[in-house]
């Protein structure tokens, strides 16, 4: 765990919102937090938590409090919420043609489910912060040596050496400062023109033509042509259109980090975390009385608990009581990630348990993790069958519950890799050889993201 145990409070933070409040912010030091880097140079950490303080923030508190809007829509099945993008961000992949490829996929993928489904889709992307993995051993031996775990790019380095496998504080500053980057450029597309609904057939330009989904959202961009053609003629104003709000989202993990980009709202008085729009908390560190539920409780962020197959109704309400004391839609969202085996039995007993007593809480779909096998080419991957039979254990088990059905959470990625098995393109066990480039968790590529929300889009349909 870190070293670092002396939290400075400016001047500032106190007066703005007292110092008992802010010392609460300080409370999950004593917790034993799980899944903490442990840094040997304390020195170090301090100066790099010091440069953190003092940056800017990379959202505002404004921007998440609009966001935790647009999810309650999504409680009241007003609104579907879409968050996508890479398992675990790497330094070296944030270039603009790979920032931008994730960007599109994910503005497609919307485009289909907002045509499809009739509704507004709040698009949240796993980006500009989702650098931290939880990992299920501290250590990995290879060949009789053994050194620490790869913990993300935010952490250590991938490459299996002493000196990489290092935890180096360093690290938390430039993930803040290529988040800072990656920020500004999706904000320059989704807000300068490139996400104008009028050009939805310039989103497919540099995907393969030969990619089955290509041909039909070709047909679904040329529909809503069509549709825009039509409510042109009769006079309406498309200024909506031109831009598009876009989230950025990642997991809560390294709390040193978060902290440190914890600022008081001057409007309000309160906390919020502004390293992201959206905050989780992953299944490995949900636990009620843990460091992570603690901190996110105190700040005013958007979040979501991640709830695996042995999530119990007891553990929903617990979580929803220290989190969202006060039910205050959009506030909290459960990310279910069962595996498709088992959503047909765990997720209706989990609804079933809660009943009616979370009306404000938005429930949403992880189809990825609970999915993950090891290829007999041993490879990490998940088959895109399986991902699918959880989405629509999800939409099923919502369907039979008279709940909500509020979004999709999955991994995925702007290029034509081959990691996950299956889909139109059926990618087979050799075919994961092609383009394997994942460091820690296979992620659906364009076509597969395009063939799930067409698959999506219809199960929306059905709803109404």
């Amino acid at each position: 765990m870190s070293l670092h145990t002396d939290p400075v409070l400016s001047n500032r933070e106190i007066a703005a919102a007292g110092h008992d409040n802010l010392r609460g912010l300080d409370d999950w030091r004593e917790m034993d937090p799980k899944q903490q880097p442990t840094y040997l140079d304390s020195a170090a950490l301090d100066e790099v938590l010091t440069d953190l303080r003092s940056s800017p923030p990379l959202v505002f508190a404004g921007e998440a409090d609009v966001l935790k809007q647009r999810i309650a829509a999504a409680s009241r099945g007003e609104a579907f919420v879409l968050a996508g993008g890479d398992c675990a961000e790497s330094f070296d992949g944030a270039q603009a043609d790979k920032i931008r490829a994730r960007v599109q996929t994910v503005l497609q993928m919307a485009a289909v489910l907002t045509y499809g489904g009739s509704m507004p889709v709040v698009k949240i992307g796993r980006m500009a912060g989702q650098f931290a993995k939880p990992r299920s051993a501290d250590m990995e031996t290879r060949d009789g040596v053994t050194l620490p775990s790869f913990r993300g790019d935010i952490v250590n380095g991938y490459e299996f050496t002493e000196e990489s496998r290092r935890h180096d504080p360093e690290r938390l500053l430039k993930a803040y400062h290529i988040s800072a980057s990656t920020l500004n450029l999706i904000r320059a597309f989704t807000q300068g023109g490139f996400a104008d609904l009028r050009f939805v057939h310039d989103w497919n330009r540099g995907f393969l033509a030969s990619n089955p989904g290509y041909q039909r959202y070709e047909q679904t961009a040329a529909e809503i042509d069509r549709a825009i053609r039509f409510m042109d003629a009769c006079g309406a104003d498309f200024d909506a259109l031109k831009t598009t709000e876009f989230y950025a989202a990642h997991e809560a993990l390294l709390l040193e980090y978060e902290r440190a980009l914890t600022r008081i709202d001057s409007r309000t008085g309160e906390a919020y975390d502004v390293s992201g729009h959206f905050l989780w908390i992953g299944e490995r560190t949900r636990e009620i009385d843990g460091a992570h539920v603690d901190f996110l409780s105190k700040v005013r962020n958007p979040i979501g608990v991640k709830l695996g197959p042995t999530a119990t109704a007891d553990d929903a309400l617990a979580l929803a009581e220290k989190l969202d004391p006060d039910a205050e839609p959009g506030r909290l969202t459960f990310v279910t990630r069962m595996g498709a085996g088992q959503i047909g039995e765990s997720l209706p007993a989990l609804l079933a348990g809660v009943g009616d007593r979370l009306p404000h809480v938005t429930w949403v779909c992880d189809p990825m993790h609970g999915n993950t096998i090891t290829s007999n080419t041993g490879y990490k991957t998940r088959r895109f069958e399986d991902v699918m039979a959880e989405v629509e254990g999800f939409f099923n088990a919502h369907r039979d519950a008279g709940t909500i059905p509020g979004g999709l959470h999955i991994e995925l990625t702007g290029d034509d890799v081959t990691e996950i098995m299956g889909g139109a393109t059926e990618i087979d066990d050799e075919g994961l050889r092609r383009r394997y480039e994942t460091l820690v968790d296979p992620r659906l590529n364009h076509d597969q993201s395009l063939e799930m929300a067409f698959q999506v889009a219809e199960y929306l349909t059905r709803r109404k």
